[in-house]
């Protein structure tokens, strides 16, 4: 009877033994999976910052590529982007704006007897005017050289020619000092109405027409 009980005695004890074994392992195996989510997740973080950032540099490129370096606004593209998503929503819930393309007289001549440093600083006073002129829902571009370009909202074409003969008097009354001596610029404005019928490239092509004949009346005008 003695051995007997011994012999199970025994049996318990390596059972004991056994299952301590198991749990230990199974705790190893706990612990390596928690390790490897851990692992998991800290990959996962570093994958979404990289991602943040690498959407963060398209985005400051693409607002470097659409934007002036000289003055700081919406240049060309940046501009005619802006226009098409505007005619878009005039024709999706029958809104209404103006476009006005205005274009700087005499700053050829500027340029030619002061230099086009004098030429740059006429083009950021009268950038500074127009954005100054405008409410911020509005928006002011240079399409390119001495032509501006502005995308303007809930206008009547009576309001629009009214705001851009304003422009052109504002400007025609700006004056920058440039290395003590004054210089004084111009602009000749045309304006194309924005509706539900309206296209971004006729609309332009409308304005900068309605432009230049606005500049040949100037030159006949006292």
């Amino acid at each position: 009877m003695k051995k007997k009980t011994r012999a199970t005695a025994g049996g318990i004890g390596k059972r004991r033994k056994g299952a301590a074994g198991v749990r230990k392992t199974s705790s190893s195996r706990t612990s390596a999976i928690s390790a490897a989510n851990d692992r998991t997740r800290a990959a996962s973080r570093r994958l979404r910052d990289e991602l943040a950032r690498a959407l963060k540099r398209i985005e400051e490129l693409q607002a470097s590529a659409e934007t002036d370096f000289l003055l700081g606004i919406p240049n060309r593209r940046g501009f005619e982007r802006a226009l098409s998503r505007a005619i878009a929503f005039i024709k999706r819930y029958r809104a209404s704006g103006a476009l006005i393309v205005l274009d700087v007289d005499r700053l050829k001549p500027i340029n030619d007897a002061f230099g086009h440093a004098a030429g740059d600083q006429v083009l950021k006073a009268i950038a500074d005017l127009l954005t100054k002129s405008v409410r911020s829902s509005d928006l002011v571009a240079r399409l390119g050289g001495d032509e501006f370009a502005l995308l303007l909202w809930n206008l009547s074409e009576t309001d629009a020619r009214a705001k851009a003969a304003a422009l052109e008097d504002a400007i025609d009354r700006l004056t920058i000092v440039f290395a003590g001596r004054s210089v004084v610029a111009g602009a000749s404005a045309g304006v194309a109405i924005l509706d539900a019928h309206a296209e971004a490239r006729r609309a332009l092509e409308e304005a900068d027409r309605a432009m230049y004949v606005r500049k040949a009346q100037r030159r006949h005008e006292p």
